[in-house]
């Protein structure tokens, strides 16, 4: 089956749910799946993976694991 033929398949699937638990959990696995950006690196990043990063980046700055605008500049000179 191509994508769109899948695509298709899950809408009326999900459009005969009744069950509001179940349709909760299919929006919890499309949020945690779906891609909401891309990494420097030009992958895919998931809304999981994407704030794993960020509290990864918060942490480091937190322990001072950083550089400012002004000395990135200065080092940018010298390139």
């Amino acid at each position: 089956m191509d994508l769109e033929a899948t695509k298709l398949d899950v809408i009326k699937k999900v459009m005969s749910v009744t069950a509001t638990s179940l349709l909760e959990k299919i929006n919890n696995l499309l949020e945690k799946e779906m891609i909401v950006g891309y990494s420097v690196e030009g992958k895919p990043l998931t809304k999981e993976t994407y704030n794993a990063r960020l509290q990864m980046a918060e942490k480091k700055i937190r322990s001072g694991e950083y550089i400012t605008q002004d000395d990135l500049e200065k080092e940018a000179e010298n390139w």
